[in-house]
């Protein structure tokens, strides 16, 4: 079995976050701007490796969502991404599974934003798709963003109504 190394962001040496930003560059085929990385950063890596170098990532960080009057503690997956000579050989459930972990047992529920190929990974292992609005805390106040409806998964949130709002950040705020 592939080991998966657990480390925070402050853990990971130069040439560690390095190999893991190419891995993640390579995976999203060029797509993974760097406002994606930092989104990555600052909570906690699962990172399984083979012969020394990455071929999956995820990480886990800490945000705040609201639900009607509720504010929960959010664990966000960001920046899961499998080597694409690596991919289907269960490397992305691997790392996902270490996250879940962290997310079941420290933060009042999961969220996540994935795009249509991974669908399939997050609804197999329990994820649900938000089938509500999504919004964010803008500096201008609550806005929806209609164009990440259908794409924000959860886990462990139970009841609720009105729009799931997440904090405010550059780049893509989900």
């Amino acid at each position: 079995m592939t080991p998966v190394r657990t480390a925070s962001t402050a853990d990971l040496d130069t040439a560690e976050r390095a190999a893991v930003r190419g891995l993640l560059d390579l995976a999203f085929d060029g797509e993974f701007a760097d406002e994606d990385w930092d989104h990555a950063l600052g909570g906690l890596h699962f990172i399984a490796y083979e012969d020394g170098r990455p071929v999956a990532h995820a990480a886990v960080v800490q945000r705040r969502l609201l639900l009607g009057d509720r504010t929960l503690r959010c664990g966000y997956v960001e920046a899961v991404a499998v080597h694409p000579g690596r991919r289907r050989h269960g490397l992305g459930g691997l790392v996902t599974a270490a996250a879940e972990r962290v997310v079941d047992r420290a933060y009042h529920l999961g969220a996540l934003s994935a795009s249509e190929d991974g669908h399939a990974l997050y609804t197999t292992r329990g994820w649900r798709l938000w089938d509500g609005p999504t919004a964010v805390l803008a500096p201008s106040g609550v806005t929806l963003t209609p164009e990440d409806d259908g794409s924000v998964f959860t886990r462990g949130l139970s009841g609720g109504s009105g729009p799931l709002v997440c904090d405010w950040r550059d780049g893509d705020v989900w």
